[in-house]
């Protein structure tokens, strides 16, 4: 397949790429991206990099040869025709010739913003694509702009103002206040919502009898560390291989440990029709990476507030693989805030079982260890992250499963 074939097919994926230029680099394929903007602001889309990963470069790779895959990607913010040879492989941001904006409000949101971001701030710099900012980020920054300024911003509103400039002037034409109050997550996970649990221990525990005979048989499960799983409650933190995990985890907690267990899944996937369904009665706590995200992270957090356990993966999305993600740091946060134990999970085999776009299992054997609770009370967020993966990744060396 020639280069612009590569890209013509990387284009047809998503609508949010406008468009692709594959080269060679280093011996691998390399893509310079540039995002439809306009298609995304449409779409109310603010976490654009992970929406251009996986539903675009990562659909890519599931369906070419390994020597045709897309290994590293670059996402521009100008049309790649605009930009010349250097401009593409330079990592650095056009903002040199800027002037800061000589206004209060613009100062104290940079000065604030500084503190969630190490790059360099401009006026024209994206929150996102620029200066990194994540979902955690935005949280806290909606809560800033709020309690700061009294403006109210949303993800509908912010997926259109997503530079510096741009929200400086909707901070500006709406402002009535000047008053920095600095956001702290403790009281913003604390405050109370209007959302109730819904607890189904009779449908869990019958998933629970159907599941594990099965996947003890038709998958050779071998598991151990059970003794760890406490009886109080706990956040518990699995690697991701593939669709077959949150049921291979719903199959092997103890029947009194997942009646009170609760699972993080995204809308987008376990909300259709075929999934809902499970979902609804499976204590189940649907997310959206581009909605209501105080408000999701609230409810996240309500199993705990209440007594309860949170299964969560901390790698936020499925290996393409079977290598370890990036570990958000959502989790980590959530045992600091509610001084809750994690217990990293490793589950090996599940990837060779049900990898990426495949619909049906293979019997392929599959090993699921509990390993020891992590205490966060002595640990920062960044610890807890890496004692964690550091338990999986050891756990995972022991004996790999190919």
């Amino acid at each position: 397949m020639d280069l612009h074939n590569k890209e013509q097919l990387l284009l047809s994926y998503t609508p949010y790429i406008k468009e692709a230029l594959i080269t060679l680099k280093d011996g691998y394929y390399f893509a310079f991206i540039y995002p439809n903007f306009d298609a995304l602001r449409e779409a109310k889309i603010i976490n654009i990099t992970e929406e251009i990963r996986w539903y675009g470069v990562e659909l890519y790779n599931l369906d070419v040869n390994s020597e045709d895959k897309i290994k590293g990607y670059k996402i521009l913010l100008s049309p790649i025709g605009s930009l010349s040879s250097d401009e593409l492989l330079s990592d650095e941001k056009n903002h040199i010739k800027e002037d800061d904006i000589d206004d209060e409000i613009y100062k104290v949101l940079r000065e604030y913003i500084s503190t969630i971001t190490k790059n360099k701030i401009y006026p024209s710099s994206h929150l996102e694509l620029d200066l990194g900012l994540d979902s955690l980020n935005y949280v806290e920054l909606f809560v800033f702009i709020e309690q700061s300024f009294g403006v109210k911003i949303d993800e509908a509103i912010f997926s259109n103002i997503m530079s510096m400039r741009l929200l400086h002037a909707y901070i500006k034409r709406y402002s009535r206040t000047i008053k920095v109050l600095m956001p702290k997550w403790d009281e913003i996970l604390k405050e109370k919502i209007d959302e109730k649990l819904y607890y189904s221990p009779i449908i869990m525990s019958i998933y629970k009898s159907i599941l594990f005979p099965i996947f003890k048989l038709y998958f050779r499960l071998e598991v151990k560390g059970y003794k760890n799983i406490p009886s109080y409650p706990c956040i518990i933190a699995p690697s991701h291989q593939s669709m077959l995990d949150g049921f291979l985890i719903e199959a092997l907690l103890p029947y009194a440990v997942l009646k009170r267990s609760f699972f993080l899944a995204y809308k987008q996937v376990f909300g259709t029709k075929l999934l809902g369904p499970i979902s609804k009665h499976g204590q189940t706590i649907l997310i959206d990476a581009n909605q209501n995200l105080k408000h999701t992270m609230q409810y996240c957090a309500l199993p705990l507030r209440e007594g309860n356990n949170l299964v969560i993966f901390p790698e936020g999305a499925r290996t393409r693989d079977g290598e370890l993600l990036e570990f958000r740091p959502f989790f980590a946060m959530l045992s600091k805030i509610f001084n809750i134990p994690i217990v990293p999970v490793t589950i090996d085999g599940s990837y060779e079982a049900l990898g990426t776009g495949k619909l049906f299992p293979k019997p392929k054997k599959i090993r699921v260890a509990f390993s020891k609770p992590i205490f966060p009370a002595a640990l920062s967020i960044e610890q807890i992250v890496g004692q964690t993966k550091e338990s999986i990744k050891y756990e995972l060396s022991l004996n790999r499963i190919k």
